[in-house]
């Protein structure tokens, strides 16, 4: 063994064993967790009801944490800082410390931690050595050192590690894996700066594809819920993803990180009991996204708010009396002018009706020769409140809806429709007009959210729940700082956290069953993934589910496909936020080799995409490989095609085609013995081969592509489809087609 092998050989000897301290004292911590599980388990046998809930919340409250270190139990630790006064900080997945608060380990999101991710040989932050650890499971197998401080190496540096592949390059350029990785110990400079945004209104990402938007918008998220922790864990974070894939491809991130109050959903999830797939066709999604909807639905509510052409004849208990239109336009003008939502409003449309159709009783008593005081007008407004024809005549002129309800009638009639749509929309109705009965797709849950929006509800019972939960909650605290008195001694366990578990229990749901079960539900921060397919309509809603408007925005407008989404931030998002508005561009690529990705571009530029510039950290050792084939022979050079890339071990493959061919090529795919198992759609992302639409491939990445007929995906949604498809790639891409290629894609 030479000099530098026996260097390096002590510095990985040295991690280990500070390595061994970390791990060892989160063993002690995993350990101490599960002892308090099991005395609280164990204790309480012929508990109360309080006891038992006391009970519940201490075990929810440890099971959190145990499932928090065993989740870093393997990889804890990534990086070391060795800093000008001297100072040595380990980096890792969360914070550590001994028994006496001495720290052993800064979590990543630290502040502290910044520097790790920040620093640069021109812009040191007062560190003079930046390492990083390459570990297998607990052990530590390689070094890689930054020498910011060059002055470190002109006396004697034993201590100083300069070889490796580096941390950055061996995990973009391992297999995937079917899951997103966290990426917390090779976050750079630029992702860690968006990171670490103090911007409390809307970050937008741009960045072109591999440049590790999703990761950014991930890590971002876990990095606000511990930094403004006491803000957000009541409310929560909700992502926004494209497909119930993509959310499988990335949900093990979080828990990685160490945070579990998000909520994540796909827009057909977005509105409480609705959970749809499907799309509409690209006219009536881009009708369906246009903000023009949203005068047309509100005119539709107030078109149910109906007075009658006639005045209408009453008889209650045997006495005549009108209720005349005049009556019911002045009660619905003083319901209109509460500005209320519809279903609240009705409530002061029926007693405006009421106070003057017990007038207009009052007065034929009268005239019947009743003598009428005062005292008498509860039990005359009793009787028209029983009154059948009175509620049936109340109804008719401003009836209760559900938002579904309302929706599924209006758009299954076409004079409604055309009643109520704004000239914008005029010559496109008969393209929203459908049967009653018709399935929800994606398009319609923006529709759902804003009718709901005019609708309402009634804000009486909402008011007073919320005042009987404030009270509740401060009598949880006080009691709960009671129990920890004679429960815990440990200090894991706060009063406030206590008392949140309790009020949890009580109710019986997560906060994801709460938020997402409750359209009014109001988060701390959302992140919108692939948020460049979002329609105006879309967004209205979004922005509904953050009243403070603090959003991280993800995407590329190169990338664009669905008909209602958008080429501009500022104007998709200007309406809502105008100047919080702060778009930060993420330039390297991480994904796509260069020699793949100078193809996707050139394709690109020829079809006028705004592609955004980026730079791929790899040359990549493959020029994309194009085979022709037959118009009937598509499906069966494609299955041949997976086969020679999984014969060369290129790894976990998709195919990307339109979604008329996902079945022909699976069917040749599963006749095949030598291709793995094969799973269509986003959800494919389970399966070694997936075949899926470009659509549902959006935000995904695999070691090998192919791209079915090219030309195909450019007349289905355009350029943007198979810029997507072309920049799915960590290694290879094959394309398999029949007819001519769209320019840019063959080498010039």
């Amino acid at each position: 063994m030479d000099d530098a092998e026996e260097q390096i050989a002590r510095e990985i000897a040295r991690e280990q064993a500070y390595a061994d301290r970390l791990y060892a004292r989160l063993d002690e911590l995993i350990e101490q967790v599960e002892g308090n599980l099991e005395r609280i388990q164990a204790s309480q046998h012929a508990s109360t009801h309080q006891n038992r809930s006391e009970r519940d919340s201490f075990m929810a409250l440890y099971e959190d944490r145990l499932a928090l270190l065993r989740s870093v139990a393997r990889s804890v630790v990534f990086g070391r800082l060795d800093t000008d006064d001297a100072a040595r900080r380990y980096i890792g997945r969360i914070g550590l410390f001994t028994a006496d608060r001495e720290q052993l380990l800064v979590d990543w999101r630290a502040p502290a931690a910044a520097a790790f991710y920040q620093a640069t040989s021109t812009d040191r932050l007062n560190v003079r050595l930046r390492r990083h650890l390459i570990s297998r499971g607990r052990t530590v197998i390689g070094l890689e050192d930054d020498v910011l401080d060059q002055t470190v190496l002109d006396g004697d540096h034993h201590d100083v590690v300069l070889q490796g592949e580096g941390a950055l390059l061996a995990a973009v350029s391992g297999q995937r894996t079917g899951r997103m990785g966290d990426i917390v110990a090779t976050i750079q400079s630029e992702q860690d700066r968006i990171i670490r945004s103090t911007n409390r209104g809307v970050l937008v990402v741009q960045g072109g594809p591999g440049t590790g938007k999703t990761a950014v918008a991930l890590h971002r998220a876990a990095y606000l819920l511990y930094t403004h922790r006491r803000r957000l864990e009541h409310t929560g974070v909700l992502i926004m993803a494209p497909t119930p894939g993509f959310l499988r491809y990335i949900e093990r991130v979080l828990p990685s990180l160490g945070e579990s109050g998000v909520v994540m959903l796909t827009p057909g999830e977005l509105f409480p009991g609705i959970e749809t797939f499907l799309h509409d066709t690209d006219e009536v999604a881009r009708l369906k996204g246009d903000v023009a909807m949203a005068e047309l639905l509100a005119r539709a509510v107030k078109q149910r708010q109906i007075v009658p052409s006639a005045d209408i004849e009453l008889r209650i208990d045997g006495t005549p009396i009108t209720l005349t239109r005049d009556a019911l336009r002045a009660a619905r003008r003083e319901a209109r002018a509460t500005h209320k939502p519809h279903n609240a409003a009705r409530a002061v449309f029926v007693r405006a009706a009421m106070d003057r159709l017990v007038e207009a009783y009052e007065e034929a008593l009268v005239a019947r020769g009743s003598t009428v005081v005062p005292e008498d007008r509860p039990g005359l407004l009793s009787d028209l409140r029983h009154d059948p024809e009175v509620k049936r005549q109340l109804n008719l002129a401003w009836l209760p809806y559900t938002p579904q309800g309302f929706l599924r009638v209006l758009l299954a009639r076409e004079d409604r429709v055309r009643a109520a749509a704004p000239p914008a929309l005029a010559d496109r109705l008969d393209l929203l007009v459908r049967a009653k009965d018709a399935p929800w797709t994606v398009e319609d849950v923006p529709l759902l959210d804003e009718v709901a929006e005019l609708l309402g509800e009634d804000a009486a019972p909402s008011e007073a729940r919320a005042r009987e939960a404030a009270d509740r909650r401060e009598a949880d605290v006080d009691y709960a700082r009671k129990v920890i008195e004679n429960i815990d001694t440990s200090g894991i366990v706060r009063a406030e956290d206590l008392a949140d578990q309790v009020s949890q229990i009580r109710d019986g749901r997560t906060l994801a069953e709460r938020a997402s079960a409750e359209r009014s539900w109001t988060y701390g921060h959302v992140v919108v993934d692939e948020a460049q397919e979002h329609s105006p309509m879309s967004w209205r809603a979004l922005m509904r589910r953050a009243p403070t408007k603090s959003f991280t925005v993800v995407g590329d407008v190169a990338q664009t496909s669905s008909a209602g989404g958008t080429s501009s931030w500022s104007d998709a998002l200007g309406p809502y936020i105008q100047d919080r508005l702060q778009v930060e561009h993420l330039s390297v690529n991480y994904r796509t080799p260069r020699r793949i990705m100078d193809r996707a571009v050139a394709m690109a530029q020829a079809h006028r995409l705004p592609v955004t510039e980026v730079s791929s950290v790899r040359e990549g050792d493959r020029d994309p490989l194009i085979e022709r084939a037959g118009p009937t022979e598509l499906a069966e050079r494609t299955a041949e095609a997976v086969a020679a890339a999984y014969a060369d071990n290129v790894g976990r493959l998709a195919v990307i085609t339109i979604a008329e061919r996902v079945e022909a090529v699976l069917a040749q795919l599963h006749r095949r013995e030598d291709v793995p198992r094969a799973g269509a759609g986003s959800s494919g992302v389970d399966d070694e081969v997936a075949v899926m639409t470009a659509q549902e491939a959006k935000g995904l990445e695999f070691d090998g592509v192919i791209v079915l007929e090219p030309a195909e995906l450019l007349e289905d949604h355009g350029a943007g489809d198979l810029y997507v498809a072309m920049t799915r790639t960590t290694h290879h891409l094959g394309v398999v087609h029949s007819r001519d290629l769209p320019e840019g894609i063959a080498p010039s």
